[in-house]
């Protein structure tokens, strides 16, 4: 899959680092990232948005005061898990296993921080205006309906790493014999620490895209 400028930065990346002459997990995962909704979710999408109106009109009272800073919550979040993410990092291991579970760890935290954070940013649009408690109802049900099939695709991204990890291996092994020894090791944390931190733009795309609504929602209306 050739990689484009309109798709995320981890499938560009996976799309990149994919062998041109192999069935590699990051080819694969990048081609199904690009195409979550089937004929299936494109029905069952025509009748959520159906029943979305009547469900936010009813939910819909703006709360009186100022409007939340919404947009400096999720800069916040964002420059937690980000700094987290990096900072996970310890003298390079040459074994697989323990890079898996770092990155295993690194994924538990952004799915545990970015739904929380998503709710609430939810739970917001939807006190603000009925267009917006329209916008946060149809992401309910998005997510609903997509949530799951994601967390299965980014949970093989770790499979992908670990062919990455022989690569840089062998690498260094055919093309590099004199280099420091751990200068692979080196090269692969920086593959892992790019992966997370492109995996946790694209989990925040949802809800950054709730902020920008809800910003201009109540911009227009000030």
């Amino acid at each position: 899959m050739h990689a484009s400028f309109h798709q995320p930065a981890l499938v560009r990346l996976l799309a990149d680092w994919a062998p041109a002459d192999s069935a590699a997990p990051g080819g694969d995962l990048a081609e199904r990232l690009g195409h979550w909704l089937n004929v299936a979710d494109a029905i069952t999408l025509r009748s959520a948005l159906q029943a979305v109106p009547a469900v936010a009109s009813a939910r819909a009272a703006r709360a009186p005061g100022a409007a939340p800073d919404l947009a400096a919550e999720l800069q916040r979040q964002r420059s937690t898990l980000s700094a987290s993410l990096s900072a996970n990092e310890e003298p390079p291991e040459p074994e697989f296993a323990l890079h898996h579970q770092r990155y295993l760890m690194g994924q538990r935290r952004m799915e545990m921080a970015i739904d929380a954070l998503r709710e609430h940013v939810r739970q917001t649009l939807a006190r603000t205006s009925p267009r917006l408690a329209q916008l946060a109802a149809l992401d309910a049900v998005l997510d609903q309906m997509l949530g799951g099939r994601e967390q299965h695709l980014l949970a093989s991204v770790p499979v992908f790493l670990k062919q990455r990890f022989e690569q840089r291996r062998r690498e260094q092994a055919a093309d590099a014999p004199d280099a420091p020894a751990d200068a692979w090791l080196q090269a692969f944390a920086q593959d892992c620490r790019a992966a997370a931190l492109a995996e946790l733009d694209l989990r925040l795309q949802p809800v950054t895209g709730l902020v920008e609504a809800f910003q201009q929602e109540t911009a227009f209306s000030a």
